[in-house]
């Protein structure tokens, strides 16, 4: 089992550039498109978040049904769901607004038990910030840790809903102890300051850092460094990319049985490039559609792709 940690929400979609294209509701999330990537890869998957009994909240449920996610340890409330509004470049790359004041997932509480059969777990994105519920996935992530679980991280930084810049940064850096792979965009990490060398001898086994288009890197405790180009793909947007890359990731570790610091040591070079081209793989599939519309196993070629 991987339990995915973190938001729910709404993404109102632009159908096109500019700050007045129509907009298109749409399921999201970093951590919810994580999760549906998940189970639509084949992973035993389950979300761990508080969502709204709002319509948005119920839409949000079944589309985690969908893709075969368990969704028993959800917890449920009154509040409403929040709203992510994206403004695509002519190059499609997203930038966002976000409607969080008094929302759902705000207020998750930490369980007092994750699933049965957890192998992994993931966390990231605006639930790492918003408060109260930030503190409580927090304690998730190093309880997780301490209990030997495997933990991967995707800050996936949204700056205009952190108030404090250096204290985000002072928090990042002390989670990293309880962190086995790190995984953050190029954009991310010129955001956060520092290089993958300094936050592996911080904690992480692994970082990877993706660079859009350009490929993804690959930096382990050992020096090593792998690298894989971007798949040539017509770009709708890259909404959900960089969650699709987590759950690939993760996917393809677990079908590797390499959920754990000492596995990912024992990768090698050909263990890696595998891996990071299916995940380049998998995210350019989700760029060539409107949204997160992460792919299917049967889309990149099921288990003989690993």
């Amino acid at each position: 089992m991987i339990v995915v940690a973190g938001e729910a929400l709404i993404d109102l979609v632009p159908q096109g550039p500019g700050a007045l294209a129509d907009l298109k509701p749409a399921l999201g999330g970093g951590p919810y498109n994580t999760a549906v990537a998940l189970g639509r890869l084949g992973s035993r998957t389950a979300f761990c978040s508080r969502t709204s009994d709002d319509a948005f909240g119920q839409a949000l449920l079944e589309g985690l049904r969908r893709a075969g996610v368990d969704v028993s340890g959800v917890q449920r409330g009154p509040e409403p769901t929040t709203l992510a509004v994206a403004t695509l470049d002519a190059a499609g790359s997203a930038a966002y607004s976000f409607y969080v004041d008094g929302t759902a997932d705000r207020l998750f509480t930490a369980p007092t038990a994750l699933p049965a059969g957890t192998r992994a777990v993931s966390f990231g994105t605006c639930s790492l910030v918003l408060e109260p519920g930030a503190s409580a996935y927090e304690e998730l992530m190093r309880t997780a840790a301490g209990q030997g679980l495997f933990t991967a991280l995707d800050p996936n930084i949204r700056a205009g809903l952190i108030p404090d810049a250096d204290a985000y940064r002072a928090r990042f850096r002390s989670w990293l102890p309880s962190v086995t792979l790190l995984k953050l965009s190029a954009e991310d990490a010129a955001w956060l300051g520092g290089t993958p060398r300094e936050w592996l001898a911080a904690g992480p086994a692994a970082v990877v850092v993706t660079r859009g288009g350009d490929g993804l890197t690959v930096f382990t405790r050992d020096g090593g460094e792998h690298s894989v180009p971007g798949e040539k793909v017509d770009v709708v947007d890259t909404i959900g990319a960089g969650d699709t890359v987590n759950a690939a990731l993760l996917h393809g570790l677990a079908a590797r049985d390499a959920l754990s610091a000492e596995a990912l040591a024992a990768l090698g070079t050909e263990g890696w490039t595998r891996l990071l081209r299916f995940a380049a793989r998998a995210a350019a599939i989700t760029c060539s559609r409107a949204g997160a519309e992460p792919p299917y196993a049967a889309e990149l070629g099921g288990s003989a792709a690993l």
